[in-house]
């Protein structure tokens, strides 16, 4: 029996009084013709609205992209928040309690940056053991030294930047300290310099700023293994070398020429001590100023910064390599600080080692020389080391002759032998107390300060018999031209603070800016030559500098002393570093 519903050749057809089930009728806002296909639709009052269309193939498409789209933008937002979230958990931040010093803003209201870069040889990890050595008898150990430090010093006006190495030899005064972390503590001693990282970053900080004058603002700190992930993310970094070498001691290889270094042979590289200079720390610092200049080309260097890819390696990198202190503590921060230095142009950052003289007390280490003093001066009062052209800034000849002759004279007697009383002869409260603050804070002892008998114009300096090449050492330290310098009957220091020395501790920074003394020696520009003299000064856009390959027995192979260049004739099996 046939279907109801059915015809013979299996169409819909009609019954009288019936509907067929689920068609609607033309009350229902639609007319369908035979084969029931919509002709029209009605709208509002039973007005037909015109035929509808089936939706173009380019429609469909459309809106496919556009859902795709919307959902691109959310995954990529996602992903953006969330790699945001990953590099700033990566980060590892101390706090320094105010103990590097406050930068003071220039008359623009802009504030210079002074970062401590330290370089740790803590063997605090499996990893930095394994790359450092030393562990097979003590394991993965606690606390470290500051093997590097590199004063980082970005003018406020963002033109110059100036990176000054203090060796790590280097004796001094540790400040009384407490590391928050571990807990460690001292009251302060007399030691090497390196050694204040065991008291935790703040503690180095603290030492810097007291033996050199220089507001700290923040640290940046690096160990082995972020060394060797800093120089893999930036696809590895070409230094050169004067002549074949081998340290046996970091174990870097390297034949004479150009080399592109990366992972562990760029931390062989800023390690190796014996192979560079005198086989001393001081050499060290040279070949490692020569690495970080190819390091800030590489990253200027047209590519590195507008690739993701690459920018996500080293903002990975990065952050998992530093520790900072609460003041660099966020991605965000960081990216405005690698903008300051990235408006510095190359040829404006200039790299200085602090000037030493050998400790009496032990050939091995060093003291700060008396040319350290115009350095620290010429960073801590934010000018350049460099003229708008990148050349070295030059005085007159008068002052550049003065000052080198008291530098000379001078560099037999160290600061903290020499105790100066302060008097204020400018009728501005506290002016005695601010520049006796100031030489203390370079190492010079303090004798009391109070006020001149009556107010004075020029500033001068008065010592006893037999005291002029002290004398010297605390003009140098305060930029005050020898010509202010007088011999009085008494003994000991006396500097009378004028009125042509208004404000700031140095006084070259005041009378360039004030037009109180016109005197030609006041009045003319730092003397950069003195404060880069035998600072072993370059520039980050000198390109073919070479590291200096030691030419003396600095290393052992099999037990007999070679220079590098001998050893890595002798060394045939042993692999270059970038092999």
């Amino acid at each position: 029996m046939s279907d109801p519903w059915d015809g013979p050749a299996g169409q819909a057809t009609r019954s009288r009084g019936r509907r067929v089930p689920g068609q609607r009728t033309a009350g229902q806002g639609e007319a369908r013709p035979p084969g029931g296909r919509v002709v029209a639709a009605r709208g509002r009052g039973g007005k037909s609205s015109g035929p509808v269309r089936p939706m173009g193939r380019g429609r469909r498409l459309l809106r496919t992209a556009a859902m795709c789209l919307s959902v691109l933008v959310v995954v990529t937002a996602g992903a953006g928040w969330w790699f945001y979230q990953h590099l700033n958990g990566n980060i590892r931040s101390f706090s320094l309690d105010g103990k590097g010093g406050t930068e003071k803003a220039d008359a623009f209201g802009r504030t210079p940056i002074n970062i401590l870069v330290m370089g740790s040889d803590g063997r605090t990890s499996k990893t930095d053991c394994k790359l450092g050595g030393g562990c097979s008898a003590t394991g993965v150990q606690t606390g470290s030294n500051a093997d590097v430090q590199m004063v980082l010093h970005i003018s406020a006006d963002r033109s110059n930047a100036t990176v000054m190495s203090i060796p790590r030899d280097t004796m001094t005064k540790v400040p009384a300290c407490k590391d928050g972390e571990s807990g460690r503590s001292t009251p302060g001693y007399y030691g090497q310099i390196n050694s204040a990282l065991q008291y935790g970053p703040a503690c180095q900080v603290a030492t810097v700023h007291q033996l050199t004058g220089i507001p700290v603002d923040h640290f940046v700190k690096l160990d082995f293994s972020g060394v060797v992930k800093m120089s893999d993310a930036v696809g590895g970094v070409s230094v050169c070398v004067s002549d074949d070498v081998y340290d046996t001691y970091s174990h870097l290889k390297l034949s004479k020429g150009t080399h592109t270094l990366k992972g562990v042979a760029a931390l062989e590289f800023v390690r190796s001590r014996h192979g560079f200079g005198d086989g001393s720390d001081l050499g060290r610092t040279v070949s490692q100023h020569i690495f970080l200049s190819a390091m800030i080309r590489k990253f200027k260097s047209a590519g590195t910064l507008t690739d993701p890819t690459a920018v996500y390696r080293l903002s990975d990198a990065a952050t998992k390599a530093l520790t900072v202190d609460d003041g660099l503590d966020s991605v965000k921060k960081l990216i405005a600080l690698a903008d300051d230095v990235n408006k510095v142009p190359t040829r404006r950052i200039t790299f200085a080692t602090m000037q030493t003289a050998p400790d009496p007390a032990d050939d091995d280490r060093v003291v700060v020389g008396a040319g350290a003093k115009a350095l620290f001066s010429t960073i801590a009062e934010d000018q350049p080391l460099t003229t708008g052209a990148g050349k070295k800034s030059s005085a007159s000849s008068a002052t550049t002759k003065a000052t080198a002759t008291a530098t000379a004279t001078a560099s037999a007697v160290p600061a903290s032998d020499i105790a100066v009383t302060v008097e204020n002869g400018t009728g501005i409260t506290g002016r005695a107390s601010a520049v006796a603050t100031a030489l203390t804070g370079r190492g010079f002892g303090s004798a009391g300060t109070g006020n001149a008998p009556s107010p004075v114009t020029a500033t001068t300096l008065t010592y006893g018999t037999g005291q002029q090449a002290a004398a010297r050492t605390v003009a140098t330290a305060l930029g005050l031209p020898a010509a202010r310098l007088r011999q009085g009957p008494g003994s000991g220091l006396t500097l009378v603070v004028g009125s042509d020395w208004p404000s700031g501790s140095s006084y070259r920074a005041a009378s360039t800016a004030s037009p109180a003394d016109t005197s030609p020696a006041d009045t003319s520009p730092a003397d950069t030559e003195a404060a880069v003299s035998e600072a072993h000064a370059s520039t980050a856009d000198q390109a073919k500098s070479c590291a200096k390959v030691s030419p003396y027995k600095t290393v052992t192979l099999d037990g007999v002393p070679m220079t590098p260049a001998q050893a890595y004739a002798a060394a045939r099996t042993q692999p270059d570093s970038d092999a």
